[in-house]
């Protein structure tokens, strides 16, 4: 459980800093990063719970790894 517990650390991390006005990023991308971030603690809550699998909360992190890297996220 701890790495389900600094996941969502890492995406409340990245969600306050989207929040934040002076945020660079485009309000776009923004906003989509700040659902991402909803999704994943509900999500880590519920596979806290045992009522959920994790793999949804893997895909979400390769995909961005992959984004961030210039790949190709699918």
């Amino acid at each position: 459980m701890a790495a389900i517990h600094d996941n969502r650390r890492m995406w409340t991390t990245m969600a306050v800093d989207v929040a934040d006005k002076g945020n660079a990023l485009p309000k776009e991308l923004r906003a989509q990063i700040f659902y991402l971030a909803e999704f994943t603690d509900h999500h880590s809550q519920q596979v806290i719970r045992g009522k959920a699998d994790p793999a949804a909360l893997i895909d979400i992190n390769m995909a961005v790894l992959k984004g961030l890297n210039g790949q190709d996220a699918s």
